[in-house]
């Protein structure tokens, strides 16, 4: 673990590759890599992030994956992008340009693959990137490209305030929408 923590510290703006295709069902958003993720070139790869269980305990996924398993995703009519592609400690590192012109590239993406659903993983990236300063995590009235938009907690380990059961949660009610499953 420590040669990562070390080089984690070099990979600074490093990016990490999209998991995206045609045929999506939700695509998922985070606000920019983390410096772990950076190092090791996988989404949501640092340990304290929530990200991989809360997509398995929302039934999204029949196990829990591990972030060098996400290729798999497409597998189950999902995918992987970020609003920001290049890493940084913390996502409150990003300047309001930096997250506007994200905004603007994912709104590309999703006109070329046309994913069903865009699910952005922070609320205040959302309200910042998107200028929709009233934002509030769930469906959003506004879609993203031509895919619906929906707005997930950030699970990040330094999301503390958001706990893993509310998390889980607000995946199910998500996978609810895309499948037309009934509310609980």
């Amino acid at each position: 673990m420590v040669a990562h923590s070390r080089s984690a510290g070099r990979r600074l703006g490093r990016t990490v590759d999209d998991v995206i295709g045609p045929g999506l069902q939700v695509l998922f958003v985070g606000v920019n890599p983390g410096l772990w993720s950076g190092a090791v070139g996988h989404h949501f790869a640092h340990p304290s992030s929530r990200f991989w269980k809360a997509l398995h305990l929302s039934g999204f996924t029949p196990r829990r994956l591990s972030p060098f398993e996400e290729a798999e995703l497409p597998i189950y009519g999902l995918g992987l992008t970020n609003l920001v592609e290049t890493a940084t400690a913390l996502a409150r590192d990003l300047t309001p340009e930096q997250l506007r012109q994200g905004a603007a590239r994912l709104v590309a993406k999703v006109e070329r693959h046309r994913p069903a659903w865009v699910a952005v993983l922070g609320v205040g990236a959302y309200r910042i990137a998107f200028e929709r300063p009233r934002a509030i995590i769930g469906p959003q009235p506004e879609g993203i490209g031509p895919a619906r938009a929906w707005v997930l907690p950030g699970p990040s380990g330094n999301n503390a305030h958001f706990p893993l059961e509310a998390e889980v949660e607000e995946f199910r009610e998500l996978r609810r929408a895309v499948t037309g499953a009934p509310h609980a």
